[in-house]
């Protein structure tokens, strides 16, 4: 939904954040806001309660904290977002950001979870709380430490974070990880419904426009959904037990701290805020046409690890800001934060009644599975495209070929890890953290041309084979 040169704001009204378009405008394109993100926003909780062990199956005793976790994903992309676009003090950039469940911590918490149930989420969430607290008292900093993560940083990293989750939504297309040794997994029907999902949702991105387009994922999840309902393969048990309200409680998986998750979680908040520098500039620059103010950064920044630390207290996942609602913002020409607001209030609302949560946990696996594929197969499209504007030198070029084989290797091969501690196992083996520290230090390190010797060296075999 486009509203530019529609007579509802002048272009300066449209650009100004603190711009109130008549409500019925705003709700519209505030629930539009909430369209385009709520599928990433939820998919995190599902995967992490899948890792642990509490994420399918309506008889087992844990799964009703999966709809919890659902509807924490939910309440506190909420609030954080109002932190962002009416803030306090110098929390909250004053703009139109959205924030949800970060997709980037996920290589870290699965390793941290993963088939422990759900006893494990105490360490997890004693990680957040730490590392929201670290992230948010980076941002008087963050302006000054941008130099140490160029597009080739930033690119590597983004695309290892895609790369460690793509096999997440292979594995749940073919019917999830616990049916693996089951004559089910893998079977036509599943893959039909996963490829339904996936088909239905590229036709709609691309022959359609304005708030379906925006709502591809979505659209095609619920013609999946539908599919799979005709199948046999959806249940509504959960949905008739679950509450019409509930509050959150606050340590609902209680709180243990454990150096892994803490360390794991503070490296990764570092890598967010920086990615939320990103989003505010482009905010400002497709919403307004200009640059963003260190105010601005700051205040975001501070949004950002809030929210995080908030959301682990109740049980909730590390959220950041949406890059698909800054394209949003682009598209409709619409600056006005309180738009937002409103979005955020109807994820507030959700929160409140798990119910929502319930219909989302009701969503077969393989369905999700045919969301997952597009979703993550984006982000390493995404982290691509960063590196495109890399100058692909020789030193470039031997930094990103040793971080990436080094990190995409010990996430393929963990076992090569054995013999390492406990909690520096689970922080090497997600491949994530030693790729990004590699590329740092190399980056920092190296000098920014091989000498000529070492260039010659270096490009002494060509992949097309040996001269003749």
């Amino acid at each position: 939904m486009s509203i530019q040169n529609s007579g509802l704001g002048t272009p300066e009204q449209l650009r100004d954040p603190d711009y109130m378009p008549p409500l019925g405008t705003a709700i519209p394109l505030g629930i539009q806001h909430v369209l385009a993100m709520f599928v990433s926003n939820v998919t995190p909780a599902i995967i992490i309660a899948g890792a642990a062990g509490f994420g399918f199956g309506s008889n087992s005793p844990d799964f009703p904290n999966l709809i919890y976790m659902i509807q924490m994903s939910m309440l506190f992309a909420g609030i954080a977002t109002l932190f962002q676009t009416i803030g306090f003090g110098p929390v909250g950039a004053k703009l139109p950001i959205v924030q949800g469940t970060s997709f980037a911590f996920i290589p870290i918490m699965i390793p941290l979870v993963a088939g422990k149930g759900v006893d494990a989420m105490a360490v997890l969430m004693g990680g957040i709380m730490v590392g929201g607290i670290f992230h948010a008292c980076l941002a008087p900093f963050i302006g000054k430490i941008r130099f140490a993560l160029p597009p080739l940083v930033t690119g590597l990293v983004v695309t290892m974070i895609g790369l460690a989750l793509v096999k997440v939504g292979i594995q749940y297309a073919a019917g999830g990880v616990p049916a693996i040794g089951k004559p089910e997994f893998g079977s036509l029907q599943n893959w039909s419904v996963a490829l339904v999902v996936i088909f239905v949702t590229l036709g709609v991105k691309f022959f359609t426009r304005g708030i379906a387009s925006v709502a591809a994922v979505l659209i095609g999840l619920l013609v999946g959904y539908v599919v799979a309902y005709f199948l046999g393969m959806v249940s509504f048990v959960n949905v008739g037990r679950a509450a019409v309200f509930a509050l959150p409680n606050p340590l609902h998986f209680g709180i243990e701290f454990s150096a892994g998750a803490i360390i794991g979680m503070c490296l990764m908040a570092f890598v967010s805020a920086v990615e939320t520098v990103g989003d505010v500039s482009g905010i400002t620059k497709g919403g307004a046409g200009r640059e963003s103010t260190t105010e601005e950064i700051q205040g975001a920044t501070y949004a950002d690890g809030l929210g995080s630390a908030v959301a682990g207290i109740f049980g909730g996942l590390p959220n950041t800001s949406f890059s698909q609602n800054v394209g949003l913002v682009a598209l409709t020409g619409v600056m006005s934060r309180h738009v937002v607001t409103i979005g955020a209030i109807f994820l507030i609302i959700a929160g409140f009644v798990p119910k929502v949560g319930a219909v989302v946990s009701s969503v077969p696996i393989e369905v999700l599975g045919g969301g997952v594929i597009v979703m993550f197969g984006m982000v390493v499209a995404a982290g691509i495209s960063m590196l495109s504007d890399v100058d692909w030198n020789r030193r470039n070029m031997v930094i990103f070929a040793i971080a990436i084989s080094i990190g995409l290797g010990l996430q393929l091969v963990p076992g090569a890890l054995q013999h390492v501690p406990g909690t520096m196992m689970v922080l090497l083996a997600s491949g994530l953290l030693p790729a990004a520290f590699i590329a740092i230090a190399l980056n920092l390190i190296l000098p920014e041309e091989l000498p000529e010797e070492a260039t010659e060296e270096i490009s002494g075999g060509h992949a097309s084979g040996p001269d003749t």
